[in-house]
């Protein structure tokens, strides 16, 4: 099965590169070689909701089916499909009885995180769930410090708007530093996330 994105170009599975893959010091076991941000996430909420602390899920991603094939009457063959274009974020669920909304990314960028990463429509949908006295953020991995960090939708929204004043197209990491909460890393969970939550209503 052939699946594209939206600007036609086909889909092809990440390959894991051996580099990537090296232990660092945060790593607390071998488990975690070679792991995505996502996988942590979702291993972090499989956590949460055994333990009935919060329930929250990864939104599928939605697929245009244009070309099946049906072999037999009772069987149907996906031959060509595309991803659509997510509309909202990544993540949601409740937690405490708050609506939780979040996005996750993770950069190779050693200094600082490039806002290109962050679409539009996905601010928008962050600034309404806000308005709706819910709880939106961003989950940012920096992959070559191995660090994590809780963005504030505050803080997108300012970063956002020095952009689209003329400003930097992205966020440094020294003020992620200065202004976001770094998640603290363990082994279960691996991203307890919700601790910079806490911190979040905190202020």
């Amino acid at each position: 099965m052939v699946i594209r994105y939206p600007n036609g170009k086909s889909y092809s599975p990440p390959v894991s590169n051996p580099k990537k893959n090296k232990q660092s010091k945060k790593d607390y076991s071998f488990s975690n070689r070679g792991k995505t941000l996502e996988d942590e996430i979702n291993e972090t909420n499989e956590f949460y909701l055994d333990r009935n602390i919060a329930v929250i899920h990864k939104k599928p991603v939605p697929i245009q089916i244009v070309n099946v094939e049906y072999p037999s009457r009772s069987a149907a063959v996906i031959r060509e499909a595309y991803f659509k274009t997510p509309s909202t974020t990544d993540y949601n669920g409740v937690w405490k009885g708050y609506h939780i909304d979040f996005e996750a990314k993770e950069t190779e960028n050693p200094t600082s995180f490039p806002l290109k990463n962050i679409h539009p429509h996905q601010v928008e949908h962050m600034k309404s769930v806000i308005l709706q006295k819910g709880i939106a953020f961003l989950i940012i991995r920096f992959s070559s410090a191995d660090k994590y960090y809780a963005v504030p939708y505050s803080m997108l929204e300012e970063k956002w708007k020095r952009m689209l004043q003329g400003g930097r197209k992205s966020i440094p990491l020294k003020e992620f530093e200065q202004e976001a909460i770094e998640i603290n890393t363990g082994y279960s969970p691996r991203i307890n996330y919700l601790e910079a939550v806490e911190q979040m209503l905190g202020k």
